[in-house]
């Protein structure tokens, strides 16, 4: 006999869901953090419009399903047609990350996650950023897991020390942190110049790509740089998560060194 799996949304853990139309509308009025909404696809009366125009107007991306998966998401069981996916903690303001960063004493130091869907990976990298000092991490709005309970948990309390930032568009936030003077790294198995060749002491954002497909064209097209780390053994390449470790560290390692 087979089995069909328990659908659950890739970023929407049960303990960050939001159910039933009012509970909804609610949490959107009180400016909770909100990274999706489910709604039934064939809602269309004008609770739902109400809640759906509120969403989009604060950004929230808004996701037509049919009711066999919002039923599987559910807990209650009374999910109205609209299931809501809050943030584990709420994101930060890009041009207020750059802001503090100028102000400091060192460098800057950003990470940005061109695509990554996986929570644990995210979360790692999170965790990595607070180790190594950095100012902040930037996810995109899309293709990217959100600061869920699992990212949060796999961060180990990171959350509370680095900030993240969302953004509509990694493109734009490039330009952004180019236009105040910080170089954008890419990291890439393909790039022929290596990551412990390159000076990385000043200023830097490191663009780490997503789990299978790496960094998008346009993305690596917006760096600076592209990097790859080198490798010696059998194995070619690292997941997310280690290839970031291995950069910010290489970086503090050279910050150090000149100090």
């Amino acid at each position: 006999m087979k089995i069909e799996k328990r659908w659950k949304p890739e970023s929407a853990p049960e303990n960050n869901l939001i159910e039933g139309r009012n509970a909804v509308l609610e949490a959107l009025r009180a400016g909770r953090t909100i990274d999706k909404i489910y709604v039934l696809r064939s809602a269309r009366d004008a609770a739902f419009g109400e809640i759906v125009a509120k969403a989009r107007a604060a950004g929230v991306v808004v996701v037509d399903c049919e009711r066999a998966k919002l039923d599987a998401m559910s807990t209650t069981g009374v999910h109205q047609g609209i299931i809501a996916a809050a943030a584990a903690h709420d994101y930060a303001d890009l041009d207020e990350l750059i802001r503090q960063a100028k102000a400091a004493d060192t460098p800057a130091l950003f990470v940005i996650c061109d695509g990554i869907t996986d929570p644990h990976n995210l979360g790692a990298i999170i965790r990595t950023a607070g180790a190594a000092g950095a100012n902040g991490v930037i996810i995109p709005r899309r293709r990217s897991v959100a600061l869920t309970a699992v990212v949060a948990k796999a961060a180990a309390g990171a959350l509370e020390y680095v900030p993240v930032a969302r953004v509509s568009n990694l493109c734009n936030a490039i330009a952004k942190l180019k236009e105040n003077g910080v170089w954008i790294y890419g990291t890439s198995d393909r790039a022929s110049a290596s990551l412990y060749e390159t000076d990385l002491s000043g200023p830097a954002a490191f663009v780490v790509g997503s789990e299978g497909e790496g960094m998008g064209k346009l993305v690596e097209e917006s760096c600076d740089f592209v990097l790859s780390i080198p490798m010696k053994g059998k194995i070619a390449s690292l997941n997310a998560s280690n290839a970031a470790a291995v950069v910010m560290f290489e970086a503090m390692r050279q910050r150090s060194a000149k100090n």
